[in-house]
C-alpha cells in the first residue's frame, strides 16, 4: 500500500511540477516578449539580454503562484481510476451509490475543496515546524527572510504525499480499491 501512495504521489508531483512551471514560463516569456517589443526591439547586446532575463526572472514567480493553483486543481483529475501497484483511487457520486468512470472537472469541485484545505493545514503545520527550526538553529529572525514560492512549492509537494494517505478518510466520496 505504501508503494501505491508513493507512486501516486510521484506521478502527481511530476504533473504538478511540469504543468505549473511550463505555464508560468510561457506566461513570463510572453510578458518579456511584450516588453521587448514595446521598447522598440533594441538590438541584442549583453545589457539587453540581461534586462530580458531579469524581466523573465521577475515575472516567473508571480505567474507560478497562479499556475500552481491551476495545476493543483487540474492534477487531481488524473489521480483517479489509474491502477498503480494493484490499487487505485475511485471517485463516487455524492450519494456514494455510483462510481464515476469519466471524471470531469465539475465532479472534482467538492473533493478539491476538502483536499485543498487538507493541503493548507499540512503546509501550515510544516511552516510551524520550519519556523521553530529557523528560530532555534539558524540566524534568521523571521520567516520572510527565507520563505518564497520555491519553499512553498516544496512544502506543497511534501504535504501532497500525506494528503493522499488521508484523502479517503477525509473525503467520503474517495475510496481506495484493488484493481
Amino acid at each position: 500500500m505504501s508503494k501505491f501512495y508513493f507512486l501516486l504521489w510521484l506521478r502527481w508531483s511530476l504533473r504538478v511540477t511540469l504543468c505549473s512551471t511550463v505555464f508560468a514560463s510561457v506566461l513570463a516569456a510572453f510578458v518579456t516578449l511584450y516588453i521587448y517589443i514595446s521598447q522598440g526591439m533594441p538590438t541584442f547586446g549583453s545589457e539587453v539580454v540581461k534586462a530580458l532575463v531579469d524581466v523573465f526572472i521577475f515575472w516567473f514567480p508571480i505567474f507560478w503562484s497562479f499556475t500552481l493553483l491551476l495545476a493543483l486543481f487540474r492534477s487531481l483529475k488524473y489521480i483517479f481510476n489509474t491502477c498503480i501497484s494493484g490499487y487505485e483511487l475511485k471517485l463516487y457520486t455524492c450519494d456514494l451509490k455510483e462510481l464515476i468512470d469519466n471524471i470531469g472537472y465539475g465532479d472534482l469541485v467538492k473533493v478539491w475543496r476538502k483536499w485543498f484545505m487538507l493541503i493548507i493545514w499540512l503546509v501550515g503545520s510544516l511552516m510551524v515546524l520550519s519556523l521553530a527550526y529557523t528560530y532555534i538553529f539558524t540566524s534568521y529572525n523571521g520567516v520572510f527572510e527565507w520563505f518564497d514560492i520555491y519553499w512553498l512549492f516544496g512544502f506543497i509537494l511534501i504535504s501532497g504525499y500525506f494528503s493522499f494517505i488521508m484523502m479517503s478518510a477525509r473525503c467520503k466520496r474517495v475510496k481506495v480499491a484493488k484493481c
